[in-house]
């Protein structure tokens, strides 16, 4: 079996520090596991590596397809996998990298990829009620009653995925998680070890949340969206344009509301969409967890965090 390392964990915990250091040391090649990385033109908002970093170590599916095409899962599933086998034939070790967690259960489990037969009538039906004022509260009403836990996972802003989950339920009778559980249908290859960056205190990473917006605000990210706008690709797509940083700025350049107010936005969906990411990681036991922060909320140097990683990876490689 392919041995593979993976770097998980929420948005702004320093999985792709983490991820650079670990392939420098180990002789790897990273492996974005980040769904809006994949978009060309959305570098600063989805925190892409830079261009040094590129260059350091050998970084992959980013930049794969431009934001007014649909990417699946299985798509994701397909073509990282195949990366993943290139990686090993050239002796060197493949390393995953992000925070889509529906993306990495695909890769490394075969999980989430299965086919329902979808009732017609019934996507039909879930496609107008989107299309109501209050279409997407709704929906997310609907997901919330028939299966709680899809609905803690996925946004309700995130129309194709809350009506994905309600059609396996109305397919199956099943939530998602347990399709998902049913649906595997391919053996990977792989043997994974999964290293997780957490907190003992929330408050710790929204501080760090907040400082990476403003960052990225100070970068140019204003501008980034402007640009994309002007694709009409980027304003048709229902997932690139409803990327966290992108969505919420969107308002502030057609003129309808402030600067303040549209950064305040970006952080509060950033915070939201990381609560999200630790529910969703949370429930997979064979992931190794680091924390970033001592229990009485003070900062784990990054120098430490490297440290209990390379000895998880010493053990796993041995």
């Amino acid at each position: 079996m392919i041995r593979v390392i993976a770097v998980v964990g929420p948005t702004a915990s320093g999985k792709s520090r983490l991820a650079l250091e670990l392939a420098k040391q180990y002789g790897g090649e990273i492996v974005s596991c980040d769904s809006m990385q994949i978009y060309e033109g959305m570098d600063i908002g989805t925190a892409k590596p830079s261009a040094e970093e590129r260059k350091s170590v050998p970084h992959h599916m980013l930049d794969i397809i431009r934001p007014d095409r649909e990417y699946s899962c299985s798509d994701y599933a397909r073509d990282a996998s195949e990366i993943i086998s290139q990686i090993e034939s050239r002796g060197n070790i493949p390393l995953i990298c992000g925070g889509t967690g529906l993306y990495l259960d695909a890769l490394i489990h075969g999980t989430g990829t299965g086919e329902i037969n979808v009732d017609p009538e019934f996507r039909l039906k879930m496609e107008q009620t989107s299309l109501m004022p209050e279409g997407k509260d709704i929906l997310y009403r609907m997901l919330s009653e028939t299966d709680p836990g899809a609905a803690e996972t996925i946004h309700k802003n995130n129309v194709k995925r809350v009506i994905r989950a309600l059609e396996i339920n109305h397919a199956t009778g099943m939530t998602k998680e347990e399709w998902d559980k049913r649906s595997i249908s391919r053996e990977t290859g792989f043997n994974t070890l999964v290293i997780g960056l957490c907190f003992h205190d929330r408050n710790t990473l929204y501080r760090l949340i907040e400082s990476r917006v403003d960052g990225m605000i100070g970068d140019g990210l204003i501008d980034e969206v402007r640009d994309l706008m002007k694709d009409d690709g980027f304003s048709a797509s229902k997932t690139a344009s409803q990327a966290i940083g992108y969505k919420e700025l969107i308002p502030y350049i057609h003129g309808e509301c402030g600067l303040a107010e549209a950064v305040g936005a970006v952080k509060t969906a950033t915070r939201q969409y990381a609560k999200r990411q630790m529910t969703w990681f949370s429930r997979n036991a064979d992931i190794r967890w680091l924390f970033r922060d001592s229990v009485d909320g003070a900062p784990v140097p990054f120098e430490e965090t490297v440290g209990s990683a390379c000895r998880m990876v010493d053990g796993f490689l041995a």
